[in-house]
């Protein structure tokens, strides 16, 4: 993804290097199952990150999931694994305004990888797809073109948008700031990014913000999983596919791991990371008030 000279030969990523991983677990209320699947796919290097965590907030569950697709080395995709649900968590604010929140997490931990990469002569930077969970509240939070998926009542509903330079206010915002966004092979900024909004990428940083666009979902019985993943997925697959073919895996790693193998048959060039996270008890909880 990214850089149209991604010429990184290092295989640096996830601890597990070439080979595809996957796991899941079970929140303790059993309100929320999830799974994640990666895999360096056709690329010589892994610059594909994925959290999945389940943590308490002055007492309440909340379950953490993200996709950081890096660019230009596995630096800043790799800090804000480290850094971004660390940041958020401990804002004073994050149960009381949690968009106010997410938005000051994205915008500090921005501010700080940069702040690390001054000696770096590399100028990498990171797409982050997030979905926080916090009671009956699922907040996604994107920077960039991975991509958040809903099933809620058997359909799929994009919960994200990617964010290309071609799109007209994401060019009107780069135009405004100075820079300019031209045809390389695809839209890119400054000919060079194929994504208008990142962490890191220090050099572009006028035009590449890291203010994340979020929306708010209520978790009910209709809601059935969520679905982030890279664009190494989105490129082949639809949103409609993808969760039509989830619905009928109960295990969410499962699920994660065919949508990988799926990217992956279908030809996809670009590392591939899928998390997908199913909602529990949904119908009992959702009757309930509280």
């Amino acid at each position: 993804m990214g850089y149209l000279s991604s010429v990184s030969s290092a295989s640096m990523g996830q601890p597990n290097g070439d080979s595809p991983v996957s796991g899941g677990g079970l929140s303790e209320d059993s309100k929320f199952s999830y799974g994640f699947a990666s895999s360096p796919g056709k690329r010589s290097s892994m610059e594909d990150f994925y959290e999945a965590r389940i943590d308490s907030v002055d007492g309440e569950t909340i379950g953490l999931f993200g996709v950081f697709d890096g660019h230009g080395g596995a630096r800043a995709a790799e800090y804000v694994k480290q850094h971004l649900f660390s940041n958020l968590i401990k804002h004073p604010k994050f149960i009381s305004d949690t968009k106010a929140a997410i938005s000051d997490a994205y915008s500090h931990t921005d501010t700080e990888f940069l702040k690390s990469e001054n000696n770096q002569n590399r100028d990498a930077g990171s797409t982050a797809s997030t979905a926080i969970l916090v009671g009956d509240r699922l907040l996604v939070a994107n920077v960039g073109d991975s991509r958040a998926v809903i099933c809620r009542g058997g359909k799929a509903f994009a919960v994200s948008r990617d964010h290309k330079p071609d799109q007209s206010d994401e060019r009107q915002r780069i135009e405004d700031a100075g820079g300019f966004v031209m045809w390389a092979g695809t839209w890119r900024v400054g000919g060079v990014l194929a994504v208008s909004r990142a962490f890191g990428d220090k050099l572009l940083k006028q035009y590449v913000v890291a203010d994340p666009e979020i929306q708010e979902e209520k978790v009910d019985n209709s809601l059935e999983f969520l679905i982030l993943a890279s664009d190494g997925l989105w490129d082949v697959v639809t949103n409609d596919e993808a969760v039509a073919m989830a619905i009928p895996i109960d295990s969410p790693e499962e699920a994660a791991k065919r949508l990988m193998q799926e990217a992956s048959q279908r030809g996809s060039a670009d590392n591939i990371t899928v998390v997908v996270v199913r909602f529990l008890d949904n119908e009992a909880s959702g009757s309930s008030s509280h």
